[in-house]
């Protein structure tokens, strides 16, 4: 006897539907599986044996042939738990096979029959949706993440969700019995709107400057570097910086849904839509750890940061080879894995916040403080290649903050709401002005699209080529201070890029 069901395989960021087949015939007894299967599918028949005897069901002794089609895609992970066992009963008719049409299914089986959670829940409903699927069935720890997709289904195409917490609710489901939980409120647990840690711009004493630099930042969505000695407010002004960024948009939040259901993170990490992902690394991480890897990679740090902000402490103790990595996604907004199997691609459109000493001990330039030799102080620097450098739109001096400004009232600081307003409508500016473009932010424009969209005033024009030739400047850092000075603009509301802006961004190119 035949069966089969629909089981999602997550490839790189896509979801590919593959279907489980199942078929029942006479010889030797065995469970045999085909299909490009990696370990951890290949195991799923011991754990199918044993949840099935704990449910006191006993398979029969007859030949089991299960291919995953189609064979030419690898399958990994245990999602295929779930899926498989369904079409071994059908198959040996312990199950109406009418039952299991147009559905998908998911699951990890415990040996006690119970269902685990699996990754890659959201865009798997997404999936089924588009193929027409009309009922999905996801563990019970999934159920929340599964109808959230919904939201972003088309009418009439939402498929039903039926969230499981063990084979037992499985079974009686197939017999047209519903499981019995307690109804799932698709809002409940969700953060809503609250930033991170209360943390708010109007704790940081003074840092006049860097405080113009990451409003900047924030509204063009560039990247940033932060240069000070130890203690001054580096970490702090970075950590802010999720507080004044512009709320996401509903096509944003689902590319970063995606990103965090494959990597296994939604359920631990409830993200808010009003809230962009703030990912910190420590200085040891691998380059694996921030590209993303393994022989089917997951999404890295760098992914994990789109559309919000990788902030890299402590810059050039990073290993040479981490900070390379950083140079195709900077550029491309985009990262590609390639294994002997196929290549992976990965979204990576997000704001670099670095933080950096000056020179190994901290203090350079206050020679009162600073004992580090100048051939120290050029192996420190030349840590950062000339490459990643040139990616960084801004950088700004964090310098030591006075006694005054320490003691200054909080209340005529201000806070992360007032800059968060001029942020607002900088990047409503740019979503107007972007609205037939395939872009959000200044950062985004491409050299043609800069010819477009940055017009720059005479006197401008003569300070830009002034600079260029004096400080030899590359084509990609003159392009980098042309869309600084886009946003520099549209904070103050104007449409013409003035003298004033190009010269505040080129006051950001100390870097050069």
């Amino acid at each position: 006897m035949f069966a089969s069901v629909q089981a999602p395989e997550i490839s790189g960021m896509e979801v590919i539907m593959v279907r489980v087949e199942a078929d029942s015939s006479d010889g030797l007894p065995s469970m045999n599986m085909v299909g490009d299967l990696n370990h951890q599918v290949r195991e799923a028949q011991d754990r199918i044996r044993s949840a099935l005897k704990n449910y006191g069901i006993s398979l029969p002794p007859r030949r089991l042939t299960i291919n995953l089609a189609p064979a030419s895609i690898p399958k990994a992970g245990t999602r295929f738990d779930l899926p498989i066992a369904a079409a071994v009963l059908a198959a040996i008719g312990r199950l109406p096979a009418e039952r299991l049409k147009d559905t998908m299914l998911a699951g990890e089986l415990g040996l006690d029959g119970s269902v685990a959670r699996v990754s890659g829940i959201l865009p798997s409903v997404l999936k089924a949706a588009e193929s027409g699927i009309r009922k999905c069935i996801v563990p019970r720890e999934n159920e929340k993440e599964g109808r959230r997709a919904l939201e972003f289904c088309r009418e009439g195409e939402k498929p039903e969700i039926i969230g499981i917490g063990c084979l037992g609710e499985f079974l009686a489901w197939c017999r047209g019995m519903p499981a019995e939980h307690a109804p799932e409120d698709p809002e409940a647990d969700m953060v809503t709107g609250e930033k991170r840690g209360g943390a708010d711009f109007s704790e940081v004493k003074g840092q006049y400057a860097a405080k113009r630099a990451a409003v900047l930042a924030a509204a063009g969505f560039h990247n940033l570097l932060l240069c000070g000695p130890p203690g001054v407010g580096k970490s702090m002004i970075a950590q802010r910086i999720p507080t004044i960024l512009p709320e996401l948009t509903p096509g944003e939040w689902l590319e970063i849904m995606r990103v965090y259901s494959i990597a296994g993170l939604l359920s631990e990490e409830q993200k808010s839509e009003r809230e962009r992902p703030f990912r910190a690394p420590h200085h040891t991480a691998s380059p694996q750890a921030l590209s993303g890897g393994g022989r089917y990679p997951t999404p890295g740090e760098i992914s994990l940061a789109h559309r919000g902000v990788l902030f890299l402490d402590e810059f050039p103790e990073f290993s040479r080879r981490s900070l390379e990595i950083l140079r195709q996604p900077l550029e491309d907004r985009k990262i590609t894995i390639s294994r002997v199997h196929g290549s992976y691609e990965f979204p990576a459109c997000l704001m670099l916040v670095a933080a950096m000493n000056p020179c190994p001990c901290g203090y350079y330039p206050d020679m009162n403080r600073c004992r580090c030799r100048p051939a120290d102080i050029a192996r420190y620097r030349s840590r950062l290649s000339a490459p990643v450098l040139d990616r960084i739109d801004l950088y700004a001096e964090v310098e030591s903050v006075s006694y005054a400004d320490l003691q200054s009232v909080g209340e005529h600081a201000e806070t992360s709401a007032q800059m968060r307003q001029r942020v607002e409508a900088a990047a409503q500016i740019q979503k107007d002005r972007y609205r037939r473009e395939d872009i959000c932010f200044n950062s985004e424009l491409s050299p043609s699209q800069v010819e477009r969209y940055c017009e720059v005033e005479r006197d401008g024009r003569d300070l830009l080529r002034e600079v260029f030739e004096k400080l030899d400047l590359s084509v990609r850092a003159y392009y980098r201070i042309l869309r600084v000075a886009r946003t520099a603009a549209d904070l103050d509301g104007q449409s013409m890029i003035r003298t004033e802006h190009i010269s505040e961004a080129v006051s950001y190119r100390r870097v050069e």
